[in-house]
Formats: C-alpha cells, sequence, structure tokens
C-alpha cells in the first residue's frame, strides 16, 4: 500500500519529460525536499527513487525537530539524454508548474542534477522554492552546509569509536567528490584526516592529488581498511555483499539512500559497524535552507541548528545502546515518536510567509494517491 499523502506525475507541458512530486507527510507541516534531474532506464524508476526519497525527508525533518513534512521532486530523464540550455528551462518550468499547482502543499530546493541557479528559474512561477542565489534572497548553495552537517555526524562518531571528536589522524574513506563530497574531503583534510577517495569521473584524481589523498577504484573503495566509510555519492551502496567486504568500523556520510535495502542496517549491526542513518548524517544543508528562508533565523542561529546534528546523533547512538537497538530503529523511533504527537491542528497546507501564485493551469496529466492524515 503506498504510503503517502499525495502523488502527482505530470507530462510536462513543454519538455513532455516525467515530472514526479512526491508528499509523503505533511503531520508536521508543508512538505520540503529537493528537485532530482537525473537518468533513469525506466521513468518508473524515478518514480520509486521519489517515494524512497520523500519518505527520507520525513525522517530527516522529523529527527531533526523542525516542524516541516518531507518530499521530492524528482524529473526521469532518458538515459543518454542531454539538456540544452533551452530545453533545462522547460524542464524547469513544468516542474514550477507542478509545484505551483499543489498550492503549497510543497517547496522544492535543489537535488542531484540541480543548483540555486535552477531553483531561480522555478522561483519566476511560485514561491514555494529555496535554495535560490543569494543575490536573489536565497540561501544559495546548501552543499557547504550538508557538509557541515556531515562533519557533525562524523564528530559523534569519533567520539563513540576513539572518546574524542577530533578527526586528525583518523582514517576516512570518502566515496563521492561531487560538490558535497569535495566540501567534506577539504573538511576532513584540515582536521588532518588520513583520506582515500573515489568517484567514478576519473578526473576527480586531481582534487586527490590536491588533499594528499589515496585515490582508490569505486569496486576497491568499500573494502578499504579505515576508520570510516563516507559515502558522499548516489545511493544503494550497501548491499548485503558490501556490507560483508566492508573493513570499517563505522559508515557515516551525506549520500542519500546509502542502503539497498533495509535489513543491511541489521547486517551492519551485526558486524558491530556503527551506521548512522542517511537521513540523519545528511540535514546539515536542508536544515541551514529552512532555518534560514522558512524561520528567518540569522546566519549564526542557522549554523548551530547545523552543528547541532553532532547531539542529535550522540542521543540516538545512547539510545540504541541502551535499548539494544540499532541506530537506524533508534531514528525511526523518534520519527514515529514526534510525527505521532502532532494533532491535526497543527498541519498546514500553505508555505510559511509566501503569498500563493494563481494555478498555471496546463493541460498536464496527473495521477494522484493520498490517504487521510492522520
Amino acid at each position: 500500500m503506498l504510503d503517502h499523502e499525495q502523488v502527482a506525475i505530470h507530462a510536462g507541458r513543454r519538455s513532455r519529460l516525467p515530472v514526479i512530486v512526491a508528499v509523503h507527510s505533511t503531520a508536521l507541516g508543508p512538505a520540503a525536499g529537493g528537485l532530482r534531474l537525473w537518468h533513469y532506464p525506466d521513468w518508473r524508476d524515478g518514480l520509486t527513487d521519489a517515494l524512497r526519497l520523500s519518505a527520507a525527508m520525513t525522517s530527516k525533518f522529523a529527527v531533526a525537530g523542525l516542524p516541516i513534512g518531507g518530499g521530492k521532486a524528482v524529473v526521469a530523464l532518458p538515459e543518454g539524454m542531454e539538456l540544452d540550455a533551452d530545453r533545462r528551462r522547460d524542464v524547469l518550468r513544468d516542474v514550477a508548474d507542478v509545484i505551483a499547482s499543489l498550492s503549497g502543499v510543497y517547496a522544492t530546493g535543489p537535488d542531484v542534477g540541480t543548483s540555486p541557479a535552477d531553483m531561480a528559474v522555478i522561483g519566476e512561477t511560485t514561491p514555494h522554492v529555496f535554495c535560490k542565489p543569494t543575490d536573489l534572497g536565497g540561501s544559495g548553495d546548501s552543499s557547504p552546509h550538508t557538509a557541515q552537517g556531515a562533519l557533525a555526524a562524523l564528530r559523534a562518531v569519533s567520539r563513540r569509536l576513539h572518546g574524542t571528536s577530533s578527526l586528525g589522524g583518523r582514517s576516512l574513506a570518502v566515496i563521492g567528490l561531487g560538490r558535497v563530497g569535495v566540501g567534506l574531503a577539504r573538511l576532513l583534510a584540515a582536521e588532518g584526516a588520513v583520506l582515500t577517495v573515489t568517484d567514478i569521473d576519473l578526473d576527480k584524481q586531481k582534487i586527490s592529488d590536491e588533499l594528499g589523498a589515496v585515490w582508490r577504484s569505486p569496486d576497491e573503495i568499500l573494502a578499504a581498511d579505515v576508520d570510516i566509510v563516507v559515502p558522499a555519492a548516489l545511493g544503494s551502496v550497501l548491499t548485503s555483499r558490501t556490507a560483508a567486504d566492508l573493513r570499517c568500523r563505522a559508515v557515516v556520510g551525506p549520500a542519500n539512500n546509502q542502503l539497498a535495502t533495509p535489513d543491511v542496517a541489521d547486517l551492519l549491526y551485526q558486524r558491530d559497524i556503527i551506521w548512522v542513518p542517511d537521513y540523519v548524517a545528511s540535514a546539515g544543508g536542508v536544515i541551514n535552507a529552512i532555518s534560514a528562508e522558512l524561520h528567518r533565523v540569522s546566519a549564526d542561529e542557522a549554523r548551530a541548528r547545523v552543528r547541532a546534528i553532532e547531539d542529535t546523533v550522540d542521543d540516538l547512538l545512547d539510545t540504541a545502546q541502551r535499548c539494544g537497538q540499532t541506530p537506524a530503529q533508534a531514528a525511526s523511533e523518534l520519527a514515529r515518536r514526534r510525527l505521532s504527537a502532532t494533532s491535526p491542528a497543527k498541519h498546514r497546507f500553505t508555505w510559511p510567509d509566501a503569498s500563493l501564485l494563481a494555478r498555471t493551469g496546463g493541460r498536464q496529466r496527473v495521477r494522484a494517491t493520498r490517504r487521510s492524515t492522520p
């Protein structure tokens, strides 16, 4: 049974590409999540991604203690398709139409394949967007804050493993050198960590050289003999097979959907490998954006909320140890408690501090599935 409040699937009026918006929950408030523009073998694979990612966003906000629900937008590009500037703008305007048609239930920000500049295009149609460029009043690129949040999670795990939050001299394997991964790798190098890195783009090896890191192929790095493996690329990197190959003591990183299947968390626990749920370790960017753009707190307060991920991970690891649970179970239980504690009166279907725009009225096809709000 579909565990989502609303799923909209539109054929873009301009691009004719599948635009998918999945709203998992508005129990805590209006939903938010990134826009993923990515290639899939079939558009239904993009739908699967949107469903999984939106559910993770619900848990991410609930564990972080933010009054926001979980959602995700995905544009499923056929494999091999490249977008020129005009076609890309058409896609973004199609996405904006879908978001506007939801009347404030969902707002989007950058994710894999999108940027603050793309959010500016979407913002021409709907106010339900965050992480626009700073010169347009947004909070800009979220990747530095995502990296800082992952660093905070790593500090908590280092304290658990070594009795100190310092990462100096600790060995870490960073998988993926995209915007977040390379930012995190630079932070770790500045702390004096000993790095092994990889990326599917071989040109990124120059970054490895710059950081003084060891370069390993993507196929080899999971089995590296390091303290902590740091997934920072696309998801499903942890399978039953790769879990058996790990030689680390912990897996902590900002990549989404790290587990190929939920039972991999149990396999890691059986091997005494700490796994911090990805939706906890990756929350820094969206925490900063929501805090700065929706809650209108100061930059210092927004950064403090990102740094508080360290305390969140500390508490989750304490709870897991005390209750004989995996950290994943402890996080899921915390999210469940916070979601069930809300009352219907607190639900919101308008985005804070934003006037609604008129619906665009494009003749898109929509399939929606709803369940009653608890």
